[in-house]
C-alpha cells in the first residue's frame, strides 16, 4: 500500500541504512605466489568511521561521519537528501534507536509531510537494498585493504563509494538481491 500511495503522491521511494567501517581490514580470500602466504599488516587502532546511505531505484547517496551515527547526523543526511532529490520522499529504514529519537521526530514533523517514514520489519535486513551496498563495499571494494590512518580509510571509502555510484548495473543488482520489484 505504501508504494501505491507514494506513486499517487509523487514521492520517491528511498531505502536508508547505516554501517560502520574500521581501520582493521575485512579479510577475504586472495591469491599469492605458490608458497608465499599473503600477509596483511595493520595497526590495532579502533577508530570507527560511520557511513549512512540511501538508495533509490536509479542511484544511491551517502555521507561519512567519524564515530557512531546519532540523530543529528540522520537529520543532516535527510536535509541534504531532500535538497538533492527535490521531491517528497518515502523513507524506509530499520528500527535503529537514533531513527526514533525525539530530535529526528521533531525534524520530520517540521517538514510538514515532505518526508514520510515507513519502518522495515524487525530482523529483516535482506529486504533493504542498502544492506547490499555494505556487503559489496566491505567484501569487494575494501577487501584486504589496510588503511594506515583514519584519514586514509575515510578517503579510500569515499572513493570506492563514489566509484560504486557510477555503476548502474551494480545498483540494479542491489535491488535484485533484495528481491524487491523495481
Amino acid at each position: 500500500g505504501s508504494k501505491k500511495n507514494a506513486v499517487k503522491q509523487g514521492r520517491t521511494i528511498v531505502f536508508m541504512d547505516e554501517s560502520g567501517l574500521s581501520e582493521q581490514p575485512t579479510r577475504v580470500r586472495t591469491w599469492a605466489p605458490r608458497g608465499e602466504t599473503p600477509v596483511l599488516q595493520y595497526h590495532f587502532n579502533w577508530h570507527q568511521l560511520s557511513v549512512i546511505a540511501a538508495i533509490t531505484f536509479w542511484r544511491f547517496y551517502f555521507r561519512l561521519f567519524a564515530g557512531s551515527i546519532k540523530g543529528s547526523q540522520i537529520i543532516e543526511f535527510l536535509h541534504a537528501l531532500g535538497h538533492q532529490l527535490r521531491c517528497p520522499l518515502l523513507v524506509i529504514w530499520d528500527g535503529l534507536p537514533a531513527h526514533r529519537s525525539a530530535l529526528v521526530r521533531e525534524y520530520l514533523e517540521s517538514l510538514n509531510g515532505a518526508v514520510q517514514i515507513e519502518q522495515l520489519p524487525a530482523y529483516a535486513p535482506e529486504l533493504n537494498p542498502t544492506e547490499y551496498i555494505w556487503g559489496h563495499l566491505k567484501h569487494h571494494e575494501l577487501a584486504n585493504s589496510c588503511a594506515q590512518t583514519f584519514a586514509a580509510l575515510k578517503s579510500h571509502a569515499r572513493n570506492r563509494l563514489r566509484s560504486m555510484q557510477r555503476r548502474p548495473k551494480l545498483i540494479r543488482a542491489f535491488w535484485q538481491q533484495a528481491e524487491l520489484p523495481l
